[in-house]
């Protein structure tokens, strides 16, 4: 390797100078001294060698030269003058000498690129950034942005960027862009996600991304006093950019290890880390977050899932036809491929066992949730009096695809709309109608003995593997008549099968509507026939297998004001509207409303209590989601979010937050129910206060954190609350 002063750093510079120093000039040379006296003029001297005055011998070599018996060294010069009587060029580079100790060839070059160059020019006024050309790029990086917001033109912001000539201050751009977004739309957030996107690699170097996000998390404690918001959305960007593959995952760990305890960065990173990235499908949620992505349109989208599909069916590669539909990148509208593949399928009849197959494998790897293809088959029985015009028997060929797909258990037929099928079968389904409803009276007045509810949901699949919505109706209406012919206990069995059995809502409100219908004829034999179906009515809607607009929409059947329906619906309305009505229903007939027959209120919150406690210790969240489910009381986990909300602020356990997070996500605490458990948790909040003197401030943050996470209205306020809590419980 070649060596110059230009590839030295100032230390080893020092070291140089004073290696040259010690060096004995003997030593420097293998040449015989002679001890015989020569003239000073001699023109045979020996090789001049640099020599320091600082050197311990140097005082006496001077005395030697003048002395006859000197020194092999006394041919060396000393000038009387004022003028440095040093050998030029450091004692080397004359003519007939070695040169220098760490000389190297005539034809050096010296390379600008070499990373320890360092120029003459730099070494002496060191300055490779300088304040005036950053403030210049930051007025111009500021114009920049401004623009792009204003035309939403990606080249030409790449090409002012590029013209600007200054890669080594584009962190900067990154900061201003993402710092003014923050405080801007939704629309302008989104914007700047896809030119960072879309820019990284490019005109951006990525280490530049990476130093503008880390500067940004730097300064969070300066954004947030013009953007309260800063910690959220900050979060969410660098949430954005992780998904994009702009930032790695790392990026969070390293910059957490940095920052100071107190620093608003720390928040953000936990944000990102445990509000966005952990969440199960978080991609999905992220990108959609301010709009979705603008480079992958919905018809854009469409074209590549149908040519996906053609491709497939003339292929028959399911490997290939997974991988297309993944790289696609739109796991929250893979709805659209269940639709098209089914349209396909009822098309062409022969491509329809390998269309199934695809949607069965998809399902089976992950690829397609359940809920992406319940909503696909949704949307196909919305349209299916449109496809009858071009499939004549469309209603029987989509009938005959659900069955299909339910039977290999990758499509939950329960969850469907009702599918009114062809007229000409009505003959069939009334023979099928009679035959069912004595199979279903079995059925029932033996789970009044046992109790046993899997046992009627395996044996209700049995007689109705076609998912007839008729059937499902029928065994609503026998169900609540038997049970009001029997004891409170029967009835309370009835109502806890019916919340446990998860029918279609239409199915249930066709149910009610022909026990209503029916109603005259019932008073007959059963003269409080208005008390009971009211309270069926009343507890159906407080177990949440009826939804306030579907027990209206029973009620516009019954407009006579003496019609026995009619005073149904008006006896129901009255219970719900009662304060407090919702654990009285609950308890009408003596139960608890599980599915284990017999449970109190008191021992429900008692297990609540015991799951979160085993969870706070340590428990698997998948396990506390199943205990919670087999509860079997979806219209009591409003005890569960006041309960976890109670414990979360006595101990200050972040993990029971994750839990609300998860049961959210997955559905299991729906969005009314989180409504009730905070609105109780607001109630109480002056006796909690006792015990845990911060609590108010600590709720007043669960409550924001909650809204930001979508499981409370915007419209949710930490006081004035009360009158809206209508049927909940004390």
């Amino acid at each position: 390797m070649e060596f110059t002063d230009k590839y030295m750093s100032n230390e080893h510079k020092e070291q140089y100078r004073l290696a040259l120093e010690s060096v004995d000039p003997l030593s420097v040379s293998p040449l015989t001294i002679s001890t015989k006296q020569k003239s000073p003029r001699s023109p045979k001297s020996s090789p001049k060698s640099p020599r320091s005055p600082r050197s311990p011998n140097a005082g006496k070599q001077g005395k030697q030269s003048g002395s006859p018996g000197g020194s092999p060294l006394k041919n060396q010069k000393h000038s009387n003058s004022g003028k440095d009587g040093r050998p030029k060029k450091g004692g080397y580079g004359g003519k007939g000498t070695w040169g220098g100790l760490l000389d190297t060839e005539d034809d050096h070059y010296v390379d600008p690129n070499d990373p320890n160059y360092v120029s003459d020019e730099e070494d002496k006024n060191f300055a490779p950034r300088t304040p005036e050309k950053l403030q210049e790029f930051k007025k111009k990086a500021t114009i920049i942005v401004e623009e792009y917001f204003a035309n939403d033109d990606l080249v030409s912001t790449c090409n002012e960027l590029r013209e600007l000539e200054m890669p080594s201050y584009h962190y900067y751009f990154v900061k201003k862009l993402v710092s003014i977004a923050m405080d801007r739309r939704d629309k302008e957030k989104e914007m700047a996600s896809i030119l960072l996107s879309s820019f990284y690699g490019d005109a951006i170097d990525p280490q530049q991304v990476y130093k503008g996000f880390q500067k940004l998390v730097e300064s969070a404690d300066d954004l947030i006093v013009d953007i309260p918001d800063t910690v959220d959305i900050l979060a969410l960007f660098i949430s954005r950019a992780v998904v994009d593959d702009i930032l790695p995952p790392s990026f969070l760990t390293k910059t957490m290890a940095y920052l100071g305890n107190d620093s608003k960065g720390i928040d953000v990173i936990k944000r990102a880390e445990k509000g966005y990235l952990s969440a199960p499908l978080h991609a999905e949620t992220i990108e959609r977050r301010w709009g979705g992505n603008k480079n992958k349109t919905v018809e854009d989208l469409k074209v590549k899932i149908n040519d996906l599909l053609v491709e497939y069916i003339v292929s028959g590669d399911v490997k290939e036809a997974c991988r297309c539909i993944k790289d696609l990148n739109v796991p929250h509208f893979h709805h659209e491929i269940v639709k098209r593949a089914i349209v396909m399928a009822m098309e062409k009849k022969q491509a329809e066992s390998s269309l199934l197959y695809l949607l069965k494998r998809a399902f089976e790897v992950g690829l397609i949730n359940s809920s992406q293809i319940s909503k696909g088959f949704g949307r196909i029985i919305d349209l299916v009096d449109d496809l009858s015009l071009d499939i004549p028997n469309a209603k029987v060929l989509l009938q005959s695809l659900i069955s299909k797909g339910a039977s290999e258990g990758w499509l939950c037929a329960s969850s469907l709309k009702s599918l009114s099928l062809h007229p000409g079968k009505r003959a069939i389904e009334e023979n099928t109608i009679k035959a069912f409803k004595k199979k279903s009276e079995s059925i029932i007045q033996e789970y009044f003995l046992s109790g046993d509810i899997s046992e009627v949901s395996l044996c209700l699949e049995f007689e109705n593997s076609s998912y007839i919505p008729e059937l499902n109706a029928t065994f609503v209406k026998k169900l609540i008549t038997l049970a009001m012919d029997r004891k409170n206990r029967e009835k309370e069995m009835a109502s806890v099968l019916l919340s446990s059995l998860c029918f279609p809502s239409d199915d249930v409100v066709n149910g009610f509507t022909m026990l209503l219908e029916s109603a005259e004829d019932t008073a007959l034999d059963n003269p409080v026939v208005v008390e009971d179906l009211a309270l069926f009515l009343a507890r159906a809607e407080v177990d949440e297998v009826l939804t306030p607009q579907e027990l209206e929409e029973i009620g516009s059947q019954f407009s006579g004001v003496n019609s026995v329906g009619n005073k149904v619906i008006q006896m129901a309305m009255s219970l719900l509207k009662a304060r407090l009505s919702g654990e009285r229903i609950l308890r009408c007939w003596g139960g608890g409303g599980s599915s284990i027959n017999g449970w109190t209120i008191e021992d429900v919150k008692d297990k609540i209590g015991k799951l979160l406690e085993e969870f706070e210790s340590g428990g698997d969240k998948r396990e506390a989601c199943r205990c919670i489910k087999e509860l079997g009381m979806p219209f009591f986990h409003h005890e569960v979010v006041k309960k976890t909300l109670v414990i979360l602020m006595e101990n200050k356990n972040e993990r029971l937050w994750s839990l609300l997070k998860e049961c959210f996500e997955i559905g299991l605490i729906t969005m009314n129910q989180m409504m009730k458990g905070f609105m109780r948790v607001e109630e109480c909040i002056d006796d909690l206060a006792l015990d845990v003197p911060d609590a108010k401030k600590q709720f007043e943050s669960y409550v924001a954190r909650a809204k930001v996470e979508g499981w409370l209205e915007t419209s949710f306020g930490v006081k004035g609350t009360e009158d809206k809590l209508e049927n909940g419980f004390c």
